[in-house]
């Protein structure tokens, strides 16, 4: 009896006790609710309060005058002041509304004081940076500028600092979220923010040349000779033609073995081999799903005489290809004073138009890539000192105090020589005493020269402007609106003692020591050349018989070729040619493997059937690289599958093959097929190519029917903003998902995952509003505005916009305008 009586007694308590916890649940359910709904509220609240005013009348203490801001369909800024302090002022206050969280950053990254905010995985960067010394860098540089330009960068400082202190409670929600404010900006930060730039295009040759040195040591000089080849057969430097098209498409690669190997740089000595200095982590230079197959960089520029167009003016493209990220590397505007009337794409953090046009000139950018970096051995004895031609010398001590986020400072002893910092600790596995020496290192050799290039209105002009400037060296194209076109080569590059810098070399003598700078007027040029075209594409510009060394690195010359080719086979051009060529996805080195790869497939009796629909899906392929094509699907899992046998048949690790012309060493070897490079276990190169085929056929990702393999959903771009893009809530809108995409780094459209066109710019000089411009994303950095991300379709569709810039023409696209008042 007793045991039923237990069980109703304890029944109503277990209902009970049920009761309760549902209750308890409920509440806290509704609380969380509640939490979730308060959290909600504010977060959109302070996103909407972030938000620039746009419209009306703003005070703004530090101006002397009235400044009106008129901004278009896109956000793009039209910035009218009375005086250019107040413009630079302006400048620096507009770039703040929309880009402050990227300027931070920016500046944080080049300095090294990312670790404060972001945690100690940022100390490894950080250190580099510091041990680098970028920020005494950019104190020097500025220290130098005449006074004008100090003033410019102090009126846009003073900008930004306004726009910080009206907004200290209304800031960006990527700094209330990580819980910092940002310090006063200053002109050495826009100095920073330019260094920046100069260290992602030039600043990592110390690492290329340690590694040049251990793929050396391990294959010997034959086979580092082809290896790091420095020309080929397709390259075109700008006015080597007399009228006519040196290398325009139409020859083949396979000229004499002895003819290309000819063509190599210096073949390299034998030395210790080293592990390769790879602390650095710029985004874009390298895709992961290459496979270990180097990602090629590259940016186009190119002018075309009226003789050439459609209207008998000039016309000038440029798209810059960096690594891309949200918010965009550049940032659109239009900037007026009285005769300074200047349109382009800045730089946030910096004042003036970097690239564009101005009333009467225009001039776009790629790349040089001249070798201003070098790596110095240097002998230390137990005293600490060094060896110097005049003895033991004690160097230099800097003290670097890294300040990281939830965890204790960490401390830096930066040792610097003659020739620079000391960056053994930076490398891997080295135990010399590696010092860098840098042309940045220079504050004689930075410069600042927009200012003047923005006023310029002539060519003699533009050349005087261009003339101060350091780095990161640019081939520059020119044109005018009375009909001239032009070229010149940019920056400081070094004249060496002896050598071509292209290894370390002992520092304990000046055997290697720079002489000075190759003069201005002695750099690679063209004015008005009878062709009628110019065209770069970060190829080789130095004509054969050039009396310097600018660089050991030229990039691959296939995109310089097609661009040549292109625009000498039409007449009558149009901007809407111009931006088809910034689109052509045509590669000679893919249609070239291609054929190699079908010819050893009809040659293999073994071919399996996959091998063989292969096979014919690439038969007869034209080259086009196309987003909806399967052919160059297929020839691009070949050729890199290929491309890693013969390196790690040789015992290289692929990652240590690290050079922009590897391309031109595979064509080589392609078209010559020498036994040298043969990997062990093939008979032939025939069966090598046709094993590559079988073998990408059977990758997992392989569709069952290899007519579906497209190639843009197999190589698609994605990129997202670096805080937005972390959280699942609001990752979706933060980026561009996987977007299907034409082209690879061979293509005039040079693209990766997350590389490309930075800006697609062409200029008409029939009429300045014909031009047209447009960047990848949008113009704020604020995932909440209406230019967030306007552009991207349009970016990715290969279509673009209008590009105003008479007085009218700004007026009829004007939508919102606001007067910012002293």
């Amino acid at each position: 009896m007793s045991f039923p009586m237990a069980t109703t007694k304890v029944a109503p308590a277990t209902r009970t006790t049920s009761r309760i916890a549902l209750k308890v649940v409920i509440a806290l359910l509704a609380l969380l609710l509640v939490v979730f709904l308060i959290a909600d509220a504010w977060f959109f609240h302070a996103a909407k309060v972030a938000l620039p005013q746009l419209d009306g009348s703003l005070s703004v203490p530090g101006l002397s005058a009235p400044v009106t801001v008129a901004r278009d369909v896109h956000g793009v800024p039209t910035i009218q002041a009375q005086n250019l302090d107040d413009l630079f002022f302006a400048q620096g206050f507009v770039a703040a509304q929309d880009r402050l969280w990227q300027m931070d950053m920016t500046r944080r990254y080049a300095s090294g004081d990312l670790a404060a905010i972001l945690g100690p995985e940022l100390v490894k960067h950080d250190k580099q940076q510091r041990i680098l010394g970028m920020r005494v860098m950019a104190e020097r540089g500025v220290a130098v500028l005449s006074t004008r330009d100090r003033q410019y960068l102090e009126d846009y400082a003073k900008g930004v600092n306004a726009y910080i202190a009206q907004h200290q409670k209304t800031l960006p929600l990527e700094f209330r979220l990580l819980t910092y404010f940002p310090r006063a900006w200053t002109p050495e930060d826009s100095m920073l923010v330019g260094l920046g730039m100069y260290q992602y295009l030039n600043g990592y040759e110390a690492e290329t040349k340690l590694l040049r040195e251990k793929v050396t040591a391990k294959v010997g000089p034959e086979l580092a000779a082809d290896l790091y080849v420095n020309s080929s057969w397709r390259d075109h430097p700008p006015g080597s033609e007399s009228g006519e098209i040196e290398n325009n498409g139409d020859g083949n690669p396979n000229e004499n073995e002895e003819q290309s190997r000819s063509r190599t740089s210096s073949p390299a000595h034998p030395v210790a081999a080293r592990e390769g200095w790879g602390t650095h982590i710029q985004p874009g230079t390298h895709d992961p799903a290459a496979e270990y197959e180097p990602m090629i960089p590259g940016s186009n520029d190119w002018v075309v005489s009226g003789s050439h167009t459609a209207t008998g003016k000039p016309l000038l493209s440029n798209d810059m290809h960096l690594g891309h990220s949200i918010p965009n590397t550049w940032y659109m505007a239009h900037l007026i004073c009285a005769d300074y009337d200047a349109a382009g794409v800045t730089l946030p953090g910096m004042p003036y138009v970097i690239v564009g046009h101005n009333r009467r000139i225009a001039w776009g950018f790629t790349n040089v890539g001249p070798d201003v970096q070098d790596v110095f051995v240097e002998t230390f004895n137990s005293n600490g000192e060094y060896q110097t031609p005049q003895g033991w010398m004690q160097p230099e001590h800097r003290k670097e105090t890294i300040r990281v986020k939830g965890k204790p400072e960490v401390v830096v002893d930066v040792v610097i020589t003659r020739h620079g910092p000391i960056v053994t600790d930076l490398v891997p596995g080295e135990t010399r005493k590696i010092a860098v020496k840098w042309t940045a290192a220079d504050p004689n050799a930075i410069g600042l020269p927009f200012f003047d290039v923005n006023s310029a209105g002539n060519w003699q002009q533009f050349l005087d402007g261009f003339s101060k400037f350091g780095g990161p060296g640019q081939n520059v194209v020119y044109a005018d609106v009375d009909g001239h076109i032009g070229y010149h080569t940019t920056g400081k590059v070094p004249i060496r003692a002896s050598g071509n810098g292209a290894l370390p070399v002992a520092g304990n003598d000046d055997a290697h020591e720079w002489t000075g700078y190759i003069p201005f007027d002695k750099l690679p040029s063209g004015f008005d050349p009878p062709l009628g075209i110019i065209g770069t594409a970060n190829g080789r510009i130095a004509p054969d018989g050039y009396p310097y060394l600018i660089s050991n690195e030229w990039t691959e010359p296939y995109r310089t070729q097609r661009i040549y080719r292109v625009l000498s086979s039409k007449q009558k051009l149009t901007p809407a040619d111009m931006l088809a060529l910034q689109m052509d996805a045509h590669s000679e080195l893919d249609k070239f493997t291609a054929e190699k790869l079908v010819y050893a497939v009809d040659q293999n009796p073994k071919a399996s059937d996959r091998a063989k629909k292969a096979a014919d899906l690439m038969r007869g392929w034209d080259g086009d690289v196309n987003k909806d094509s399967v052919a160059p699907t297929i020839e691009t899992y070949s050729r890199r599958w290929i491309w890693r046998k013969m390196i790690q048949g040789k015992g290289i690790e692929p990652h240590d093959y690290d050079w922009m012309m590897n391309a031109v060493w595979f064509e080589n070897v392609l078209a010559h097929q020498p036994d040298r490079w043969l990997p062990p276990g093939y008979a032939n190169y025939n069966e090598l190519f046709a094993a590559a085929v079988e073998d990408t056929v059977k990758r997992d990702d392989a569709p069952h029917a290899l007519g579906l393999w497209k190639y843009g959903r197999a190589f698609p771009v994605e990129f997202s903003h670096p805080f937005w893009g972390r959280l699942p809530i609001i990752k979706r809108s933060a980026g561009t998902g996987p977007t299907a995409q034409s082209g690879n780094a061979y293509t005039v459209k040079a693209t990766a995952k997350d590389f490309g066109a930075s800006e697609r710019m062409t200029v008409d000089f029939s009429d300045l509003d014909h031009s047209t411009l447009n960047i990848v994303n949008g113009e704020s950095g604020n995932i909440f505005s209406d230019y967030f991300n306007d552009q991207w379709a349009a970016y990715s569709g290969g279509t673009t916009f209008a590009w105003s810039f008479s007085a009218d023409a700004v007026k009829a696209s004007t939508k919102h305008q606001l007067t910012l008042t002293p």
